[in-house]
């Protein structure tokens, strides 16, 4: 109403910008001068005394026909489209800062001209950067790209040189170095250690402190900053700090608008302190309790010990106390809660088999709401919605009254679900509360369904999780399907890997039996040959021993022996009629036929010649002059 800025984008922007600072971001877009932000208008209670002391009875005497101090002020846009919008600029150029102001009437090119001027660099060598809406050109005009107040830019000349000072080395060298920046919370007195490159702004300083404290950026006092840290935007590397190791304080700043406010709200007869419609709960008795129960002594009464532990080092122990104090509280009829951390809660509904998944319901309970206690007696602990929730959801629980608390689960929420979800508990005011979030596990994330607040009733609240079960449960069909597809490919690929086993298990039996088999050969083969061999020793010794055979005109008495082998072969050898018998047996085995494999037999009378006595000469055994003997294998 005060700007005529209808894009939302770019509303934003520019509180974004002023760290939502409305009164700023108002004054950045239109200057004081105008005369928008005057009595006139009526709009002092948004800008409070800074400017000015116009008072409710000023505004309305100057505006009879209004009946609100603050009224729809259409003739401004007619002022702003009179009188020319001056944007600043802050243009970086590697150590130098240019400031440039400039009507929004004006191009780009004309903010090159002036750079020309200041940098001695030509337009023609110069890219402009930092433009929200991506790289524009020199003859957009500055007015189209909807840009704030106040805007940082910075020039790049990729055709000129580089300058050769060591200040843009150790400059480069800074904005690479790491600093630890000790940031000590006032109002907790707990200290965090954080890690920051240099080429990190003061602003993500500020906002990374916020997701530690849940101080907004708006409301931070900080102390310990140098001086010539003067613009959020600055990086560490050239803000001053104290290298390695930094220590800074931060607190919650007081606002007065907001001291004013909350003055004027304890002057106006409230009912019921919550965003809901009044019809919500303008009755309480309809739930069995009392305005003096709600907000008086009974509250107050079970309020004594706090249901959970501010600091806890352990989810578990802290969740343990949580149940404890919520039964005394409320009776032992009440959700059965998980023990345990966010992270097995998620384990214990989400990643299971898909039949048995359930979602997961995250109740934040938070004391000092005028909400709790009806919530919890009247609806958390009715037995169907007790029912419901223990056979279909996994219920885990969680104090928001302690700060620290708060932001630890902040801190848990955006690591699990994002800063969406996070900034959207964060901005939940108290009274608001008790909160019930409805988390679905999904492949990739986790989403979160619904989030119920505590101005409810038994019949809503149910009709909110039976249809959260009826996403969840078509959901969790096609998860059910998908996995006993799957089940089955593996199932599949299982058999086929049985087979291809038992396949390669007979394949390598035989393969072993056959190289066995072969083993045994070549061992056999071996034996065999180491048995010829040592027979052929045996058998060339023998032959070398034998004395020599006698001739036919030997003077001495010979004994002439034929000799027939199994095969039907006969040889015949003389030898001296007193030549002992073992020299016929070394005679035989020197033709390959030892006296341990053969026997050696005589015809008439048949006998067996191996069982006389060796050393007995051929005379003594008959065996002259001559005799045939026969060869026989013994058995």
């Amino acid at each position: 109403a005060c700007t005529g800025i209808e894009n939302i984008d770019e509303a934003i922007t520019l509180l974004e910008q002023n760290n939502w600072d409305l009164v700023a971001a108002i004054n950045g877009v239109i200057p004081q001068e105008n005369g928008i932000l005057q009595s006139e208008y009526g709009v002092e209670t948004l800008h409070g005394p800074a400017y000015g002391p116009t008072s409710h009875s000023a505004a309305a005497s100057s505006a009879p026909s209004s009946s609100s101090a603050f009224r729809h002020v259409v003739p401004s846009r007619q002022i702003v489209e009179r009188q020319p919008r001056m944007l600043d600029f802050r243009v970086e150029y590697r150590d130098r800062n240019v400031d440039v102001v400039l009507e929004d009437s004006s191009t780009v090119g004309d903010i090159k001209h002036i750079l020309e001027n200041e940098l001695q660099i030509p337009a023609s060598k110069m890219l402009l950067k930092g433009w929200k809406t991506g790289d524009v050109d020199d003859s957009t005009v500055l007015k189209s790209l909807h840009l704030p107040k106040n805007n940082s830019l910075y020039v790049l000349t990729p055709d000129l040189p580089p300058p050769s000072s060591s200040h843009s080395g150790a400059l480069q060298e800074s904005l690479n170095q790491n600093f630890m920046l000790i940031v000590t919370h006032r109002e907790v007195q707990r200290e965090y250690n954080l890690n920051f490159s240099g080429s990190s702004t003061i602003q993500e300083v500020k906002r990374n402190v916020y997701d530690l404290t849940s101080i907004p950026v708006r409301h931070q006092l900080w102390e310990g900053w140098p001086s010539s840290a003067t613009d959020d935007s600055m990086t560490l590397a050239v803000s001053g700090l104290t290298f390695p190791c930094h220590r800074l304080t931060v607190g919650r700043r007081s606002s007065p608008v907001q001291t004013r406010e909350q003055s004027e709200e304890q002057c106006t007869d409230v009912h019921m302190v919550s965003d809901s419609d009044g019809d919500d709960f303008e009755d309480a008795t309809e739930f069995g309790v009392d305005d003096g129960e709600m907000f008086g002594v009974a509250s107050s009464a079970l309020r004594k010990s706090p249901m959970m532990p501010e600091n806890a080092e352990n989810e578990g122990d802290a969740l343990l106390q949580f149940t404890a104090e919520f039964s005394s509280r409320y009776g032992d009829c009440h959700p059965v809660y998980f023990i345990g951390s966010l992270e097995a809660a998620f384990q214990e509904a989400f990643y299971g088999k898909a039949r048995d998944r359930k979602l997961l319901a995250i109740y934040l309970h938070h004391d000092e709401s005028v909400l709790t206690n009806v919530f919890c007696s009247q609806m958390l602990c009715a037995e169907s919605i007790v029912s419901y929730l223990s056979q279909n959801f996994i219920t885990w629980a969680w104090d928001m009254t302690k700060e620290a608390n708060r932001a630890r689960f902040l801190t848990m929420c955006t690591r699990h679900f994002g800063s969406v979800v996070a900034q959207t508990i964060r901005t939940q005011k108290t009274d608001q509360f008790p909160l019930f979030l409805i988390i679905m596990g999904k492949r990739s994330s986790n989403e979160v369904l619904n989030v119920i607040q505590g101005n409810t009733t038994v019949d809503e609240l149910m009709m909110r999780l039976m249809a959260a079960m009826e996403i969840f449960g078509a959901q969790q069909q096609e998860d059910i399907k998908d996995e006993d597809e799957r089940e089955a490919r593996e199932n599949v690929k299982r058999e086929q890997d049985e087979a291809y086993r038992i396949s390669l298990e007979a394949d390598r039996a035989k393969r072993e039996a056959q190289e066995r088999e072969m083993a045994e050969q070549f061992r056999l083969e071996q034996i065999r040959k180491e048995q010829e061999e040592e027979r052929e020793a045996i058998r060339l010794s023998l032959e070398q021993s034998l004395p020599p055979e006698p001739k036919e005109e030997s003077t001495e008495s010979v004994s002439k022996l034929r000799i027939r082998t199994p095969s039907g072969e006969f040889f015949e050898r003389r030898f001296l009629a007193s030549s002992k018998l073992q020299v016929v047996f070394d005679f035989v085995a020197s033709k390959g036929y030892p006296w341990e494999e053969y026997k050696l037999l005589g015809t008439f009378p048949r006998r067996d010649v191996t069982q006389l006595d060796p050393n007995k000469s051929l005379l003594e055994v008959k065996l002259y002059p001559q005799e045939t003997l026969f060869l026989e294998a013994k058995e």
